[in-house]
């Protein structure tokens, strides 16, 4: 199975990992770390797969993942109640629904799915 995993930079893990697993409900995969603020950190979520990485030397900072999933409503009523969530979810006129969000350290967290019909909400 080919499957591609979004490395994001982080400013420290301990950070990020209250983030991801309290915040957003991600479940470490592994944790590479000597002191809990440096290293590297698995996460997953259903298909979702990342890796933290801090520090992230020779790579670019500020990264953007895309997050596609199944239903863009329900991360949105579940991730805004617990974290800062900018705006609530809309139909893009390039046919998907989406919102967005960055972690601690400045990564986007862009979630996209299918278009939901509005007049049934």
């Amino acid at each position: 199975m080919d499957r591609a995993i979004a490395i994001l930079p982080t400013e420290d893990l301990a950070v990020a990992k209250v983030f991801y697993v309290d915040g957003l409900g991600f479940q470490v995969t592994f944790e590479a770390s000597e002191d809990g603020h440096t290293g590297l950190l698995g996460l997953a979520r259903g298909g979702i797969e990342l890796t933290l990485d801090c520090p992230m030397n020779g790579h670019g900072r500020n990264a953007c993942v895309s997050l596609h999933v199944d239903d863009v409503d329900m991360y949105y009523r579940e991730w805004s109640a617990r974290v800062a969530v900018p705006r609530a979810p809309k139909n893009e006129e390039w046919g998907a629904r989406t919102f967005g969000l960055e972690d601690p350290s400045g990564n986007t967290i862009f979630v996209l799915g299918p278009v939901r019909d509005e007049s049934l909400e």
